[in-house]
C-alpha cells in the first residue's frame, strides 16, 4: 500500500488554539485535527438514488478514522443545503469547508457542476474549498486491484488476499463521461496494469457500441478472458449501463470501487492538500 510519509507536511496549526501535530495511524493513515473545517464527500447524482450509499459509508469510514472532524456526505441536489447548513467557527480564518469530490479522475461535466454548486456558496464571509478529485492516484488502483480479485477476475496476492489460480488478461477501465473523462483514466489505466502486468484500456460507459469495438480488438490480439473494472465509486453510473456493458464486450465484471478503504484515505490527501494550499498562499 502506498505510504503517505511522502505526502504534504501536516496542516499549519491555527495561532488562537493548541493543535496536535499530524501522525501517521498505521500505513497511508495521518490525523486531522478535530479542529479543522468540515469535510465535504461530494457526490455527482441526487441523493436516494443507486449507488449514493456507498458515499454515507465512506463518510462514516472518515468519521471513524478522523475523530472529532465534522463529516458530511453530499450530492448535487443537496450540496449547496448541506453547505449553508454548516456552523463553523470562521474567527481564525479557517474556510467553513472542504469539498472533496468523490470522483476517480477529472471529469470536465461532474467538475463543472460541483464548482458552480460551490461558487453559489462561497463568499469571502463564508469561504468554501474545491479540492481536487480522488484521483488518478496508486490507491485508485489498489482499490480497482482488490474488487477484480474479490470477482475472481485478477490474482490477489499484492492485495493480501488468496491467490488466483485464473484471472484475467485484459482489462477494460469502464468510466463515466463520455470519451473525455474515460481517456483522463489512462493514468490509472496505467497503474492498474503495472500491478496486473496485462492490458489495461479505458472505455466509456456513455458509448458502448465503441467499447464493443476496444474489446473485439483486445481479442483478436490474443486476449482470452476480458474483464471490466469499474473505475468510479457508484452514483456516477446508471445500474443498466454495467450490464450493457458486459453484454456488448462479453466481459466478465467487478464491482464498482464502492467505500472501499483506500478511498477514505485520498480523500483525507485531498482534504490536506486543498487546506494546506489555501492556509499557505
Amino acid at each position: 500500500m502506498t505510504s503517505f510519509s511522502d505526502q504534504p507536511t501536516p496542516l499549519p496549526a491555527r495561532q488562537r488554539r493548541s493543535r496536535r501535530s499530524g501522525r501517521h495511524r498505521g500505513e497511508g493513515a495521518f490525523a486531522i485535527p478535530p479542529d479543522s473545517p468540515a469535510l465535504i464527500l461530494a457526490a455527482p447524482g441526487r441523493s436516494g438514488v443507486p449507488g449514493t450509499l456507498a458515499i454515507a459509508e465512506l463518510a462514516a469510514f472518515a468519521r471513524v478514522a478522523h475523530p472529532g472532524l465534522p463529516v458530511h456526505a453530499a450530492h448535487l441536489d443537496d450540496l449547496r443545503a448541506v453547505l449553508t447548513g454548516l456552523d463553523p467557527d470562521l474567527s481564525d480564518g479557517m474556510p467553513a469547508a472542504v469539498v472533496v469530490p468523490q470522483t476517480t479522475g477529472p471529469n470536465a461535466e461532474i467538475d463543472a457542476q460541483l464548482r458552480a454548486a460551490v461558487d453559489a456558496v462561497h463568499s469571502d464571509d463564508w469561504p468554501i474549498v474545491l479540492a481536487e478529485p480522488l484521483g488518478p492516484h496508486p490507491l485508485v488502483a489498489e482499490a480497482l486491484h482488490v474488487r477484480l480479485a474479490e470477482a475472481g477476475l485478477a490474482r490477489a496476492d499484492r492485495v493480501r488476499l488468496l491467490t488466483m489460480v485464473t484471472a484475467a488478461d485484459g482489462i477494460l477501465l469502464a468510466a463515466t463521461g463520455g470519451e473525455a473523462a474515460a481517456q483522463e483514466t489512462e493514468i490509472n489505466c496505467v497503474l492498474l496494469a503495472s500491478r496486473l502486468a496485462v492490458p489495461v484500456v479505458p472505455v466509456s460507459l456513455d458509448d458502448i457500441p465503441t467499447a464493443g469495438e476496444v474489446a473485439r480488438r483486445l481479442k483478436a490480439s490474443g486476449t482470452t478472458r476480458l474483464a471490466i473494472a469499474p473505475c468510479f465509486i457508484g452514483p456516477e453510473a446508471q445500474p443498466d449501463q454495467l450490464i450493457d456493458l458486459a453484454a456488448e464486450t462479453g466481459a466478465e465484471s467487478a464491482q464498482p470501487l464502492g467505500a472501499h478503504p483506500s478511498l477514505v484515505q485520498l480523500t483525507a490527501l485531498r482534504y490536506a492538500e486543498a487546506l494546506e494550499k489555501v492556509l499557505t498562499d
